[in-house]
């Protein structure tokens, strides 16, 4: 009997730590199903999650009002989540956003704008000069513009905030199983979830939530069909002399004229080496992973030495203050679905969900996600959430 439940939620990331959250605070039964992260990424022969990390970009202003939402819904409840969990997750440094002064035709700075005007969110406006005397340590391209938005944006440490969701599930009396899912399959009157060490667990209804990892073609009937991307950060590191230069320095975001030089940054952040590190992304091409084997390698590969050194060109310029000869990399990955949206819905089978496919957006608005996930498997559909576009997942 201690393998029945009502739910489980697959995926023990930032999206299924959230459904877990929700559906716990309405129904018991609920388990979450996913493995520690590992001590040896390099020797680990097992899945890895994305959220293995401490900073991730967090902000109002999206010019897409689907994602504005979904992150908007989240932000709001980040306060809530502190308190019931006590574990500090968010920081508000806020979120500079700069591109190509608007008289040049380019049109990011025109956009932040306008979502910021539908948003009622009041940010700040820089030219050139005022980007430089408040920004110093940013070396931005001549006549460029910048969006400041100084409160609800900055950061989340995503580590800190699936601890967090899992705490909460903890006290709601949800049942965290460190095991590694192989297998979702029907099985008479319910759903059978089969694990790597060979356990088998038992639920009406399942919901899987596996990142980059839910295209596996074993985890469901028919795979998710969904690209995945390995993605390389760059870190670089900030001795603690140094510290004081970049005081205040907020979370950025830059669109130059050249759009292969895209990239976000994150203010200095302690690691859990010890040491601060600036961290820079922004893949100048894609390396599209299509199996269990493919993310495996990349996850171990800690990332490609090729977008090390774009990003270290890209660092000489933008904040040359930073040695980059103190540069490490780490690899993490990206779910893009066709829709240009997360899938959440229904697999083949009514009682096995999935919401997958954050689109590179969804660290900040994970909870929101999480929460229409839980939704879903416990009413049987989205209707009268109010979002204006569809959710529909893609099979194989």
């Amino acid at each position: 009997m201690q393998n029945i439940f009502k739910y489980i939620v697959v995926g023990r990331g930032m999206m299924g730590s959230a459904a877990a959250r929700h559906l716990s605070r309405v129904s018991d039964g609920v388990a979450l199903i996913g493995p520690d992260e590992p001590k040896d990424a390099a020797n680990h022969n097992g899945v890895f999650g994305s959220h293995y990390d401490e900073a991730r970009i967090t902000r109002t202003i999206d010019p897409n009002e689907v994602w504005a939402r979904l992150a908007n819904c989240s932000i709001a409840r980040y306060a809530d989540i502190e308190r019931e969990s006590g574990i500090q997750f968010y920081h508000e440094t806020g979120c500079l956003m700069v591109g190509p002064e608007r008289t040049s035709g380019h049109p990011y700075i025109d956009g932040i704008l306008n979502a910021a005007e539908k948003l009622h969110v009041q940010p700040e406006l820089l030219n050139d000069a005022a980007l430089e005397g408040r920004f110093s340590y940013f070396g931005f391209e001549p006549h460029c513009e910048g969006v400041f938005e100084a409160r609800n944006a900055g950061y989340v440490n995503p580590r800190a905030l699936v601890a967090a969701q899992s705490a909460i599930c903890r006290k709601q009396g949800v049942t965290l199983i460190g095991e590694t899912v192989v297998s979702i399959r029907r099985e008479g009157d319910a759903i059978v979830v089969q694990t790597r060490e060979g356990e088998r667990y038992h639920a009406d209804r399942v919901l899987l939530a596996a990142g980059g990892f839910s295209i596996v073609e074993s985890l469901l009937p028919r795979s998710v069909d969904m690209s995945v991307y390995g993605r390389t950060v760059t870190f670089f590191e900030i001795p603690e002399s140094e510290l004081s230069v970049f005081a205040g320095m907020p979370s950025l975001i830059y669109e130059p004229r050249d759009t292969a030089d895209h990239i976000y940054m994150l203010p200095p952040v302690r690691y859990p080496d010890g040491k601060t590190y600036l961290k820079i992304g922004g893949d100048p091409d894609d390396l599209r992973l299509g199996s269990l084997q493919e993310l495996q390698q990349w996850f171990r590969s800690g990332g490609r030495e090729s977008v090390r050194d774009h990003h270290a060109r890209i660092m000489r310029s933008l904040v040359p203050q930073v040695d980059v000869g103190r540069i490490s990399t780490g690899a993490c990955v990206v779910a893009k679905t066709a829709t240009a949206y997360p899938f959440i819905d229904f697999a083949d089978d009514p009682a096995i969900a999935v919401v997958t496919g954050g689109c590179g957006s969804a660290a900040k608005s994970s909870d929101e996600i999480g929460r229409l996930g839980a939704h879903l498997i416990m009413n049987g559909s989205l209707e009268g959430e109010g979002y204006p576009v569809s959710f529909a997942a893609h099979f194989a």
